[in-house]
């Protein structure tokens, strides 16, 4: 199974996760030229913006790992171009899903909700 695959299937893992939740899912993999969003989902008065890393159980670096200061930035872009072009009075949320994945099986989701904010960068919401 390549990386793709794995992806895709921590996606749909975290997106019926949410939904089981209350979440209204709106969108799935928003792009934009440098910066891509996973899901993008409501729930109460919040948009959330959550990025989905999938791993297998052996890996070195963990999900929340890969969500380093850079990827934290362009994620906050991305976000930020969606909410210009889908205006909303929802406040902004960034989590992340981190989901273990054995063959094609889902082992785990961890999820950390406002796993971080725009304290530091340059866009306002």
């Amino acid at each position: 199974m390549n990386k793709t695959e794995i992806g895709r299937i921590g996606e749909e893992a975290v997106c019926r996760y949410l939904e089981e939740r209350g979440y209204t899912v709106s969108a799935r993999n928003y792009r934009i030229k440098g910066g891509e969003i996973d899901i993008i989902a409501e729930n109460g008065d919040c948009i959330v913006f959550v990025e989905v890393k999938s791993r297998k159980p052996d890996s070195l670096v963990t999900g929340f790992e890969a969500v380093n200061k850079r990827k934290r930035g362009l994620i906050i872009k991305t976000a930020s171009d969606y909410c210009v072009k889908h205006p909303t009075l929802l406040q902004p949320r960034f989590d992340i899903a981190q989901v273990i994945i054995s063959g094609e099986n889902v082992v785990s989701i961890d999820y950390i909700e406002n796993a971080y904010d725009t304290t530091g960068y340059n866009f306002y919401f």
